[in-house]
């Protein structure tokens, strides 16, 4: 097994015991808005993403 195999099945293990994948629908027009933002700000969508749920949460939390 080459270290680039061995490398993709590390990954692939990682994931399974450490992430959750969430499913996320939008249209197509949202998604493009979300991604000219994301990117306005240095960010990928994912990352855009993440950090809007955190920041959510946050704000949440701290209205109790």
């Amino acid at each position: 097994m080459s270290s680039n195999e061995k490398k993709k099945q590390y990954d692939l293990e990682y994931a399974k015991k450490h992430l959750k994948r969430i499913p996320l629908d939008v249209r197509l027009e949202k998604y493009n808005e979300i991604k000219t933002h994301a990117t306005n700000n240095g960010e990928s969508v994912n990352g855009f993403v993440k950090r809007a749920i955190d920041e959510t949460m946050e704000r949440d939390k701290a209205q109790g």
